[in-house]
């Protein structure tokens, strides 16, 4: 069954296993109008199979292609076709920012589309917008997503899909294979999709630091996004611009799920943390040009580790609990100079780092891929400048990584 996450108020899910991203009372200084966040997701066998199956089937917890529908040409290639799609999810607030995630599996010349629609409170439904075009590697197809669209109802922005506010939201996913290929289907093991309405904001007063959370600090490996200066100019010409493959791959270091050594062989010898080279690649985003694609980069991570999704969280405190569950947290964060005390960069319009813990006063630890080298990586920002570079900038934006060992923290607001 679907399982949903409203962050609107002690809303709680009612079935299937509980999602983090977070039905936290909001702190006590936040400010009188909600930011309103929402999460649904499917993952299950049970999930899957209570959406439409065209050419598809759901079997152990995935989705493949059975008997496909239709064929379709893409960049010159045909593709036997079948879809899945999602039941209409119903909205408590009218969102205006959805961005939807997913992990699967794209085995030889096959891959994914995903694609969202949404419905008014007066019955008018937006027509079917591409979000990506998606495959974990890029020998046949370009891993790409489609800004524009603005025909109705609502846009997409790279990563985003921006609405004036709908009530529903419904979800399609393709899967393609080789015409006439009848081994290696894709598989499609979850997908879900973040909603929100954020109040506007030039900025927020500090939450109160969590007591259990206190000095509480991950061993995360730490690696330098800078290193990697003039790479690959294909993907992105690493330095500045390989700040989110930099985190994910910090994370995936931390649960010992980095790619083995034959995924990168083709990176030269001598370049540090070869391993980053390979998730900028697998992370480009063909039409964005540039990896810091917010749903690629979790789809990556995903294929390593089994969960991975985008959604937004509503404070330090919310991120707290993931860091008490084992859970580092990538954030999406801008600041201009001055406003980020310690940072190696003297401000950014858009920068990923991973939150690995907090001092016993609450300041935040993090390991920020900016630093010149490893040794700079870990640095430690205050509690208060750190929420105003990432609430109202990104609108706390996060990607959650995690794997069977370490289980999303329960989301239930009377513990949050």
């Amino acid at each position: 069954m679907l399982t949903v996450v409203l962050l609107v108020a002690a809303l709680l899910p009612t079935s299937a296993a509980p999602l983090p991203a977070t039905a936290a009372a909001a702190p006590a200084a936040a400010a009188a109008e909600p930011r309103q966040i929402g999460y649904a997701q499917w993952t299950s066998g049970a999930d899957f199979r209570s959406g439409r199956l065209l050419g598809v089937r759901s079997s152990k917890g995935r989705v493949t292609l059975k008997e496909p529908t239709r064929q379709r040409r893409y960049d010159g290639r045909r593709y036997d076709m079948g879809t899945w799609i999602s039941p209409w999810v119903a909205s408590p607030f009218d969102f205006t920012e959805l961005v939807a995630s997913w992990v699967a599996r794209t085995p030889r010349d096959s891959w994914i589309e995903v694609q969202v629609r949404g419905r008014d409170r007066a019955g008018s439904r937006a027509s079917w917008d591409t979000l990506a075009r998606w495959a974990a590697g890029d020998r046949f197809v370009r891993r790409t997503t489609v800004s524009g669209q603005s025909d109705d109802l609502a846009d997409v922005n790279v990563d985003t899909w921006r609405t004036s506010g709908l009530a529903a939201w419904q979800l399609r996913v393709r899967l393609m294979r080789k015409a006439g290929a009848t081994r290696k289907s894709p598989r499609l093991e979850s997908v879900g999709a973040m909603t929100s309405r954020l109040p506007p904001s030039s900025g927020v007063t500090a939450s109160t630091p969590r007591r259990a959370a206190a000095g509480v600090v991950l061993d995360v490996p730490r690696y330098s996004q800078m290193v990697h200066q003039g790479h690959y100019p294909a993907w992105g010409n690493g330095g500045e611009a390989w700040c989110a493959p930099t985190s994910t791959s910090m994370v995936l270091g931390y649960y010992d799920a980095l790619p083995p050594a034959k995924a990168w062989s083709w990176v030269p010898d001598g370049h540090e943390d070869p391993w980053v080279d390979l998730a900028a690649r697998s992370t480009y985003d063909a039409e964005y040009e540039g990896t810091g694609n917010w749903p690629f980069n979790t789809a990556y991570a995903g294929t390593r580790t089994g969960e991975a999704f985008v959604t937004r969280l509503r404070s330090l405190r919310e991120a707290e609990k993931f860091i008490l569950a084992g859970i580092p947290v990538i954030a999406s964060i801008a600041f201009g100079s001055g406003e980020l005390g310690g940072t190696p960069i003297s401000a950014s319009n858009g920068h990923l780092l991973v939150i690995v813990g907090f001092t016993a006063d609450g300041d935040v630890v993090v390991n920020d891929p900016a630093a010149r080298e490893r040794a700079g990586v870990r640095r430690t920002y205050d509690r208060g400048e750190f929420e105003n570079a990432w609430l109202p900038k990104s609108g706390g934006l996060v990607f959650i990584v995690t794997d069977r060992n370490h289980p999303l923290p329960e989301s239930n607001a009377s513990n949050w």
